[in-house]
């Protein structure tokens, strides 16, 4: 059988790797713009195609990496890849009770992961690594502090008599330090943040990290969707007395809204410190119309606002990855 190489002369010939999940309707978006625009692409999940249906045969060279990546019928130049999205590939999954797959998924993260964070001529939509750096919420809120913005005062803890303490002097949030996949009797489910009171706080603290903040007397929302040197706000309008959006999506009221100029700058800084080319950030917006840096999530979510909103999302992604030229990030 012949194998198609996706490559030609010229920046047209260049390919786009795209690393995400079988069913991922968002990267689906920014595929389909690219086949539009005769970008090629080669879309793979990283995690469960390899090895199963996918070839890595890469050597160093003068340039760095080079050699050639095959899925299914589909090869790809790595020495002449233009940009890789790192949108949410599965994980090498590590099995702790078998010795060997432990030993392959690591070898396979290292090994294929590695060659892929290690192009010398591409873009990345953000490396990998700069992505789990920035995941650390700590990190983040101490970034997001030397950049000027303001953030509600934040407690992270795993004593009971702290949590409790620091609930009975501010209205208080509870939020996870990660959006993990969570499940009730089979169901996937979110650990939204949620109010808590110092009475509601228990023994149970001392099992794991807690995260409780500030509560912001906000009266809205605003997600600014960073891409490259573009910033997309669009205002996100919740029923009254409602603490996190992500828990009403179907009583959402949604505005484009331009970023403040106090705003913007701090942003491309926060993404420049991490090395990261696309952050999704969440504010709580004041009555005064203050802005309130919650979190930055650098792989997050985004096709749902470009539909209610209008916001070019898609088209400013795609323009990133087809000019592909690699900034000092």
């Amino acid at each position: 059988m012949t194998r198609r190489r996706i490559r030609g002369d010229g920046v047209k010939g260049r390919p786009v790797l795209v690393a995400t999940e079988y069913e991922d309707a968002t990267a689906d978006l920014v595929v389909a713009e690219l086949n539009r625009r005769r970008v090629p692409v080669l879309r793979f999940d990283p995690g469960r195609d390899f090895p199963a249906s996918a070839v890595l045969a890469s050597r160093t060279g003068a340039a760095g990496w080079g050699g050639r990546l095959t899925v299914g019928e589909r090869t790809a130049d790595l020495a002449d890849v233009r940009a890789l999205y790192h949108r949410r590939p599965s994980a090498y999954a590590p099995n702790a009770h078998d010795q060997t797959a432990d030993f392959i998924a690591k070898e396979n993260r290292r090994g294929l992961g590695g060659v892929l964070a290690a192009l010398s001529s591409c873009l990345y939509l953000s490396h990998p690594q700069a992505i789990a750096r920035a995941e650390y919420k700590p990190a983040q809120l101490a970034a997001a502090i030397r950049e000027g913005f303001n953030v509600p005062t934040t407690l992270i803890t795993n004593d009971p008599a702290e949590a409790r303490a620091f609930a009975r002097e501010h209205r208080t949030v509870y939020k996870p330090l990660h959006a993990g996949a969570y499940h009730v009797d089979g169901e996937p489910a979110g650990i939204w943040a949620a109010p808590v009171e110092a009475h509601d706080i228990d023994t149970a603290v001392n099992r794991c990290a807690h995260l409780f903040q500030v509560r912001v007397p906000k009266t809205s929302d605003v997600r600014a969707v960073v891409v490259g040197q573009e910033v997309f706000c669009c205002r996100i309008t919740a029923p009254r007395g409602v603490v996190d959006w992500r828990a009403e999506y179907r009583n959402l009221r949604y505005e484009a809204v331009e970023c403040p100029d106090g705003v913007r700058l701090p942003l491309l800084r926060f993404l420049a410190g991490f090395g990261l080319n696309f952050g999704a950030f969440d504010f709580a917006v004041s009555a005064d119309d203050e802005w309130w840096f919650l979190e930055c999530n650098p792989n997050g979510q985004w096709a749902w606002l470009e539909e209610a909103s209008g916001l070019p999302i898609t088209s400013a992604i795609a323009d990133l990855l087809e000019i592909g030229e690699r900034t000092s990030g």
